[in-house]
């Protein structure tokens, strides 16, 4: 059995989870989310736990198995507390700038990028002189705060050299030296 798939969830106080005809949704104080479950995957709520279980040992019911179980244990930490990430904006004129759910970014393009933010994501932009621009996002959907900071990331990589671009704070970057000087 899949070691991820049969330990149980432990459900906080607030938080209510139903399941009917193979969708779970899962509502709580931050927000409410909902989840199709493949047929193959079945999901009992005891009281303050929820226990997901397979019915046949093939490999893509295994797979589903913890799948589903990592799914559902992300929407009840969702909905009770919540994700955050922060982003690191590294590089000389680099800045962010946030008008309601749009980011402006100015990271060495001869234009602005102008990014559109969900509504689901609170967006804060914070600048300390001498140190680097840091975005922050948070939301109660792992997986749409996940995407949205992936697309962020993707405007501008960190490249290799000088380290410079926009990077996760605490991302441990793989760095190369640069060109050896001539004899």
């Amino acid at each position: 059995m899949s070691r991820i798939g049969k330990s149980p969830i432990s459900v906080p106080s607030g938080v209510e989870i139903k399941v009917e005809k193979g969708l779970v949704t899962v509502k709580g104080p931050k927000g409410e989310l909902t989840q199709d479950i493949d047929p193959v995957i079945t999901v009992e709520v005891d009281g303050d736990t929820v226990n997901v279980a397979r019915h046949t040992e093939l490999k893509p019911h295994k797979a589903k198995h913890g799948l589903y179980r990592s799914l559902i244990a992300n929407m009840i930490q969702g909905v009770s507390e919540g994700f955050k990430t922060q982003q690191e904006l590294v590089g000389v004129g680099y800045r962010a700038n946030v008008q309601g759910q749009k980011l402006d970014l100015m990271v060495g393009y001869s234009h602005n990028i102008v990014f559109e933010i969900p509504a689901e994501i609170k967006v804060t932009a914070e600048a300390e002189r001498g140190k680097n621009p840091i975005i922050t996002l948070e939301s109660h959907d792992k997986q749409l705060i996940g995407h949205v900071a992936a697309k962020i990331r993707s405007l501008r990589k960190p490249e290799p050299y000088k380290g410079k671009g926009i990077k996760f704070v605490g991302e441990q970057l793989r760095r190369k030296a640069g060109k050896s000087a001539a004899k």
